[in-house]
């Protein structure tokens, strides 16, 4: 498979979208919801679309690999945002102007401080040397990840710095189906974004793990294709019915990697869809367990011991993502 676009970015609609005045299918309390309409969004026109590479959305948080003091280290996202007086004169302007175009921020005043390692995502714009808000009032980023933060305790327990290694389910070589759970080298991940999925993200719609027995991995965007030999369709219509009829239609949405780099997804709740809705399609595939950690390491650590788990079901294969269980 090629080197597939990283995802620093809110990545835009496959369709022009429209306001509703309605309560939010997305985010709880959100008295209005963003609703794709019939027409193709000519970013991906021009993209090529139809000659693009459909992947699975997938329902967790976005990592990312790059170096940090010297080695290759797991970043987690983290937007600069603006305070709450800033962020309501900002919304104030949008209300009344329609677009965000032409506000003016006062960045080391309007936004909340961020950690010091903290760094922009590519492609923010800057103004004099300083990182400027998109058009939705963030600035994109990133924060290493640190095993000695609590925040991020879920994404440390998939890495292991010493080792140079990261857990990461991928499709298998043995099958289009087979999912396999396997340590990679963090140093073969470099520059690339990532899912955390697992027990604890998002209400963990892939059933994965359990509260006593927490599971935890590493997806790279793209790796995932849907659709197989017949992508989705890319008309609202036939997209809708896909992912109510197609038994591969069990996914939170699509993101399509085109071939100029550029990206462009479409969520269920574009097409007024819920999620999750039923048995997924990425927690029913079979996988394969590949962790060989036989290494002389330090077992009391969080992440350590996770690996140690798995590298007893080492050789395994299960039925389902969510049937991988392991004693600790």
């Amino acid at each position: 498979m090629p080197r597939l676009s990283s995802v620093q970015h809110k990545v835009p609609c496959l369709f022009l979208t429209e306001v509703k005045q309605e309560q939010s299918r997305k985010r709880l309390g959100q008295p209005f919801q963003v609703i794709a309409t019939e027409h193709l969004n000519p970013l991906a026109l021009e993209s090529n679309v139809e000659s693009a590479l459909a992947t699975e959305k997938l329902d967790g948080t976005c990592c990312y690999v790059t170096y940090y003091e010297g080695q290759p280290y797991l970043w987690a996202r983290l937007d600069r945002k603006p305070t709450k007086l800033a962020d309501k004169s900002f919304k104030k302007y949008q209300h009344s102007h329609k677009s965000s175009k032409g506000f003016t921020w006062k960045v080391e005043e309007d936004f909340r401080p961020v950690p010091e390692a903290w760094i922009p995502a590519h492609g923010v714009k800057h103004h004099e040397g300083t990182p400027v808000p998109d058009d939705h009032g963030h600035i994109p980023g990133w924060v290493p990840v640190q095993t000695n933060n609590k925040q991020y305790c879920w994404h440390s327990s998939t890495v292991d710095y010493d080792a140079g290694v990261a857990l990461v389910l991928r499709p298998g070589d043995q099958s289009p189906d087979l999912l396999e759970l396997a340590l990679v080298p963090l140093v073969d991940l470099m520059e690339q974004t990532l899912e955390l999925i697992g027990t604890n993200v998002n209400g963990n719609p892939y059933g994965m793990g359990a509260k006593k027995q927490p599971l935890h991995a590493l997806v790279s965007h793209g790796s995932v294709g849907v659709g197989g030999p017949s992508p989705p369709p890319l008309d609202l219509q036939g997209l809708t019915s896909w992912f109510q009829e197609s038994r591969e239609g069990g996914v939170e949405g699509i993101v399509w990697h085109c071939d100029d780099g550029t990206l462009v997804k479409v969520h269920r709740h574009h097409l007024g869809l819920g999620w999750p809705d039923g048995d997924c399609s990425f927690s029913s595939r079979p996988v394969e367990v590949r962790v060989d950690w036989t290494a002389d390491h330090d077992y009391r650590l969080p992440t350590k011991d996770l690996f140690a788990c798995l590298s007893r079901l080492d050789g395994q294969r299960f039925s389902r993502l969510q049937d991988v269980r392991f004693d600790t």
